[in-house]
């Protein structure tokens, strides 16, 4: 017996989303699912080869493989924004080429990476002076810091757990973050904390942290999530993610032209 049907726009009625996650990352998934559960929003996720070991040459590999992970995202589905999941490679690699890779698979989406949303999340908020906490060795941590300053930021205070291994991160306490971006802040005067690196956890600490610091808390998922989901014009309100879910509005880089959602 044949069933009659009928079809509508499917899930993501408000916007559809991908996410490029390293083989290596444990925690960009779950914290993406706590922010991305938005009615009519739709996320699909795909992981990209990647080693333990976070070194500039690991992370420049991935730039060759970043097409066929972005190819398996399902063919039938128009993406408003996609986003690559990792900070140190958007830094090695470069945003704009992270974002020509991908489009060579999907020629109209819109394109992120933490380190383009972190840029971005820094000028909606107005800050100019970043305390700086990062979990890389000390190349990895200084091509970041050279990304932001030649953004325009200046890094008022910097500190670093210098853990080459991912999967060490991943196991990196939230208490121990929490510590680190509180002394941070403390060390030298500054508008916002930033805490680099997707396998970091993160989200839970950052009410708790601005609420002693008196200042934004920027992490990387949390900066991607909200930066994929302005570019899509979604601009639900969520403080409980950080005083960077109270800010509708994206600031265009100086010279360019914001885009707007198709």
């Amino acid at each position: 017996m044949k069933l009659p049907f009928d079809t509508d726009d499917g899930i993501g009625t408000r916007a559809t989303l991908g996410v490029i996650v390293l083989e290596t990352d444990e925690t960009l998934e779950p914290e993406f699912a706590r922010i991305m559960g938005i009615d009519g929003v739709a996320l699909y996720h795909n992981r990209i080869p990647m080693v333990p070991e976070v070194r500039p040459e690991t992370l420049a590999r991935m730039e060759a493989d970043l097409p066929a992970t972005a190819r398996q995202f399902p063919e039938a589905t128009t993406f408003d924004v996609i986003g690559y999941g990792c900070t140190s490679a958007s830094s090695v690699i470069g945003s704009d080429r992270v974002a020509a890779a991908i489009r060579t698979v999907h020629p109209k989406a819109q394109v992120t990476d933490p380190l383009a949303a972190l840029i971005a999340a820094g000028r909606a908020l107005g800050a100019e002076r970043l305390g700086f906490v990062t979990p890389y060795l000390p190349e990895v941590s200084q091509t970041m810091r050279d990304r932001l300053e030649a953004a325009g930021f200046s890094i008022a205070g910097f500190g670093s757990f210098e853990e080459g291994d991912d999967r060490v991160v991943a196991r990196i306490s939230e208490a121990a973050i929490a510590k680190a971006a509180i002394h941070v802040a403390e060390t030298a005067p500054c508008d916002a904390v930033v805490i680099s690196c997707t396998n970091l956890r993160c989200l839970r600490i950052i009410p708790e942290v601005e609420a002693q610091i008196g200042k934004p808390v920027l992490s990387s998922n949390q900066a991607l999530a909200w930066h994929m989901l302005r570019l899509a014009g979604i601009t639900d309100p969520m403080p409980k993610f950080g005083r960077l879910f109270t800010v509708a509005g994206l600031i265009p880089p100086p010279g360019q032209l914001s885009r707007r959602r198709r």
